[in-house]
């Protein structure tokens, strides 16, 4: 089994940053992709940010400029630096870890249990 933490969310100005991470830990041989993902009330889940084990990254338009994703391989840890952090920003944000293989070699999928990020003023 996997578990994903997150942490870093909270109250924070417009034009304010926010640094969110995500550790992975459990029975992980290596995990294709890290992302994040958010939902805002009424909303359905959209995409934040992923990248993959090689550095790859995709991002939402509405981030682009704003957000930077990184991940440290060796912790199985992903990042998102939230920095000119907007009132529609406001949401729960979800970590992800997609197509994690373990030491049998079976892959899965799995999220975190999201972590609140208000931008208000």
């Amino acid at each position: 089994q996997v578990q994903l933490v997150e942490s870093g969310g909270g109250l924070v100005q417009p034009g304010g940053s926010l640094r969110l991470s995500c550790v992975a830990s459990g029975n992980i041989f290596f995990i294709y992709a890290m992302g994040w993902y958010r939902q805002a009330p009424g909303k359905q889940r959209e995409l934040v940010a992923t990248i993959t084990s090689d550095g790859s990254t995709n991002s939402a338009d509405s981030v682009k400029g704003r957000f930077t994703i990184s991940r440290d391989n060796a912790k199985n840890t992903v990042y998102l630096q939230m920095n000119s952090l907007k009132p529609e920003d406001t949401a729960v944000y979800y970590c992800n870890a997609d197509r994690v293989r373990d030491a049998n070699y079976r892959t899965n999928d799995y999220w975190g249990q999201g972590t609140q990020v208000t931008v208000s003023s």
